[in-house]
């Protein structure tokens, strides 16, 4: 007996021998085939059309597997230890005792509860689909599986299990297939692990991500950026399954903060430690497994088998899957971005705001902002500076002699006090980021060493960003030639570093880990500054062993020393690392790292749940889910360790300019629409005030809190997104030479150090309040001068994909009292505009306001004339 359906170009097929023997679901890309056996149906292929060729994927299983626990389950968490043989992780890291001690609960180790697999005893056709159906004395099962009519890589099913006793339960997807380990070329649990083969060192797979788990570890979806788990063979199949929308835990639900519930398990393997991506729903334990007889499991999942590799399955999961871009569509502004920046700089003048200190130091007046965050050996006296590149920006776009005055030179006396200048085993070095007001000593996060990749940050890139602005400055050249031969004396042969040094011993530390980091980056910058070609060279070695270690591998390291350096931003870094490497030498070997690596990065940023304009109370504020959803923002740090587990994503969006460029060289437009979805639309996290965004997303917008430091990051991040954007859209034509990446927390870069090009016009930017100002706050208005200032420049661009339509008012007394407007051009257009009178209170004699019509995501430049 044989029939057939037909659906659109689907062909839905059944073949039964003898008495109903096998099944097979088929398209024109995949085609899944069972038979009965004598213990039940089995999947006796999956099949993928590659190039009009069938090819068989993996070997075939369609093993079901149901999780039972009586009562609920064991919490005894297992030991482990560093491949040096010291228990994991150890004491002195108090914020990951109890997320590592649930990571390793069996649960989560997937020793839970008794497993009971077995294969469906019955099937039947049913319209559009096959149903599979098991009953046993732990519960009564039924399976549909059908094929999607619109994305033809996908297999999708529906499990119901009707369970039969009390107790605690779990519904494991089937497995079609499994993949050898042997065949494996990549695989991936997005924001906990990626790598291209089995990590047999268990803290480094589990906590680092730095490959692939050899046990089949259940991941929560916390820290899941994409609701998925994939699995690549070495025959460029992907394989992966993917979890239905609304399934994951919602991070808000109505009125309270429920980022931490763990609705859905995710896992690279299946019970058995067989490679087989994999759910588990409900969670054995968690407050939804537990289930009375007669109560019901139902979910809906999905396989997706992709010719090509992780991230082309990725990217089918965030947009195809995720719609991602329905979230992006509902972004829209309360405030401006280049507003917002204008705002911090007011709060940064203002010491009481910005807890700008002054203190004395061996001779020297140092300045830094109050640190309230966890440091070794402070007693609420810590103090820092973030970013050196932000803060000369600023004073150079603004001409604020109050900035240059009062913050710009205790700032520098703070940089020069922190590097060791003495002869020694450290001469060179940063001897700690923070500065302890009490104790009068420089300090590391979380412990007294000192670490190449803060040698890197904290002398090369902090001196680099000022030598940009001021490059005669002999004092710091030599400060900064004191750093590079530190850093090219503790390179290895290699071409890498070591993770920290011991301040008293000098002995290396950290010895489980690798420096897999852009420690390379100082060299760059020696290079930039200096012109040496050592550093050059030595720059290259390092990120040659980097690519060949980390890139290559999917391995990476994190900066933060209260996580123990669990992976975070520095990926990020590491991308433009290899961008900047690659711009300076033209080699692709670095282009196609940095593309690779901002890759990876996606997997730090959330594209779930579905952002939508469900009306959320959100500590007393009415707000729509959209305002304040995950889908878009990046991990501090993720997987097991990171502070992603317990406070969500962050708003420091640092990537977003490096997306943009990477965009701009692949047409990726994952990267353009990941780093739109960071940056526009995140006024739920501004504190009104202040315009200062909160770090964390649990904190929604409290403000900067411990962390006032930040509005300095978060004015780089800003511009740097901002200028890449206006020369995306510009086709080059509005162009500023990029300077070196902030120190830590990512990968933006400083600006206006040198005069940029508007089509081909030598102009510097300049920030003026009262000069351009727009009343929609979808605009963002970036500023210019020639460099006679005779021409000024309004660079508009829209932030939404919308079209809008507003005036642009212009005070030009605010920037050259007494000038008046000669003439407004469109430039590209090549278009006069009139200008019309500013009847607006207050306006001066030089005001007024032309019209303008943005298209969406539109860019103008305008040129006055005076």
């Amino acid at each position: 007996m044989k029939g057939t359906q037909h659906l659109g170009i689907l062909l839905l097929a059944f073949v039964w021998v003898g008495c109903q023997k096998t099944a097979t679901i088929k398209n024109d890309h995949v085609k899944l085939s069972w038979e009965k056996q004598r213990d039940g149906w089995t999947v006796s292929s999956l099949e993928v059309n590659n190039s009009d060729h069938w090819k068989s994927l993996g070997v075939p299983s369609g093993k079901y597997t149901l999780l039972y626990s009586a009562e609920k389950p064991d919490s005894t968490s297992r030991i482990f230890e560093t491949n040096t043989g010291v228990q994991f992780p150890e004491k002195a890291y108090h914020y990951q005792q109890d997320i590592w001690k649930a990571a390793t609960e069996p649960v989560s180790l997937n020793t839970a509860g008794t497993e009971i697999s077995f294969y469906p005893s019955e099937m039947e056709s049913q319209s559009g689909g096959v149903v599979f159906s098991h009953d046993d004395e732990w519960a009564t099962l039924t399976a549909t599986w059908r094929l999607d009519p619109k994305h033809h890589t996908d297999i999708i099913v529906r499990q119901q299990a009707i369970v039969k006793k009390p107790g605690y339960y779990s519904l494991a997807t089937p497995s079609p297939i499994t993949i050898d380990e042997k065949d494996m070329a990549w695989a991936t649990v997005p924001g906990y692990f990626q790598g291209s083969e089995i990590q047999k060192d268990f803290v480094l797979a589990y906590a680092y991500g730095q490959g692939v788990p050899d046990l089949p570890a259940v991941y929560r979806e916390r820290c899941v950026s994409t609701m998925t788990s994939i699995v690549d063979t070495k025959d460029s199949v992907s394989y992966s399954i993917i979890a239905a929308p609304g399934l994951g835990r919602d991070p808000w639900e109505k009125d309270k903060n429920t980022h931490q519930k763990w609705n859905i398990g995710v896992s690279h393997k299946n019970r058995d430690s067989k490679l087989s991506p994999s759910l588990y729903y409900p969670v054995l334990g968690e407050p939804s497994s537990k289930l009375n007889a007669g109560d019901t499991i139902t979910y809906e999942f999905r396989y997706s088998v992709q010719t090509g590799n992780w991230y082309k399955n990725l990217n089918h999961a965030i947009n195809d899957v995720y719609d991602f871009k329905q979230g992006l569509a509902l972004r829209s502004n309360k405030q401006s971005l280049t507003s917002r920046v204008q705002a911090m700089h007011h709060y940064l003048l203002d010491p009481k705001t910005s807890l700008w200190n002054v203190e004395s130091f061996q001779g020297l007046k140092i300045g830094a902002q109050e640190y309230h965050g966890g440091v070794v050996g402070s007693k609420g006296d810590a103090m820092k500076n973030s970013d050196y590149g932000a803060m000369w920006m600023l004073a150079s776009a603004t001409g604020d002699a109050k900035l240059k005055d009062k913050v710009l030179p205790y700032a520098y006396n703070f940089k020069l006090a922190q590097q060791q200048v003495k002869p020694g085993f450290f001469q060179g070095a940063a001897m700690g980021q923070y500065y302890l007001s009490k104790s009068k000593v420089f300090v590391e996060e979380w412990g007294t060493f000192v670490e190449p990749v803060s040698l890197t940050y904290y002398t090369m890139l902090d001196d680099g960003n000022i030598l940009l602005f001021d490059p005669e400055n002999k004092v710091l050249r030599e400060r900064l030639r004191l750093g590079a031969e530190l850093l090219l004396n503790w390179q290895k042969d290699d071409g890498s570093w070591e993770v920290a040094y011991d301040q008293d011993t000098h002995q290396p530390l950290f010895k489980d880990i690798k420096d897999l980091r852009p420690t390379f980056y100082g060299l760059i910058v020696a290079y930039r500054i200096l012109k040496d070609e050592k550093y050059l060279k030595a720059a290259e070695r390092g990120a040659e062993w980097m690519i060949k270690e980390g890139v290559e591998k999917g391995h990476y390291l994190g900066v933060c020393g209260d996580a123990r350096y669990a992976p975070d931003f520095a990926t990020a870094q590491s991308a433009q690392a290899m961008l900047d490497l690659y711009d300076i030498t033209k080699k692709g070997q670095y282009k196609d790292a940095a593309v690779a690596a901002a890759r990876t990065y996606t997997t730090s940023i959330y594209t779930h749940p579905i952002p939508s304009r469900e009306h959320k109370n959100v500590n007393g504020t009415d707000r729509e889910d959209w305002e304040i959803a995950q889908a878009g923002l990046s991990f501090e740090h993720g997987g097991i360790m990171g502070s992603a587990q317990r406070h969500g994503p962050i708003q420091l969006a640092s990537h977003t300019g490096l997306f943009i460029r990477i965009f701009q060289l692949t047409g990726d437009s994952l990267l353009l629409n990941m780093a739109r979805a960071g940056a526009i639309g995140r006024d739920a996290f501004v504190e009104p005030s202040t315009s200062v965004a909160s770090y964390y997303w649990q904190a929604m917008n409290k403000g900067s809190g411990p962390y006032p430091h930040h509005a300095w990051w978060q004015i780089g991040w800003i511009t740097d997104y901002l200028m890449a954007e206006a020369q995306l859209r510009s086709n080059n034509q509005v162009i500023f030479p990029r300077g070196f990446v902030t120190p830590k927390v990512g990968p933006h870069q400083s600006y206006g150090f040198e005069n940029g090009k508007i089509y081909n016009e030598s102009a510097r930017l300049i920030i003026r309040e009262e000069l351009f100002k727009l009343k929609n706050p979808n605009l963002e208005c970036i500023m210019a001068s020639s460099t006679d200032g005779n021409r000024l420049y309004a660079i508009v661009m829209n932030d939404v994909n919308e079209p809008i339509s507003d005036a642009l008012q212009i005070d030009i007394n605010s920037f050259q009292p007494g000038k008046a407007v000669k003439k407004i051009t469109l430039v590209g257009e090549n278009k006069v505009l009139e200008a019309k009178p500013n009847v607006q209170p207050g306006s001066g004699p030089n005001a007024g306001s032309i019209d303008v019509v943005m298209a969406p995501y539109g860019i103008n430049v305008y040129a006055i004339d005076l």
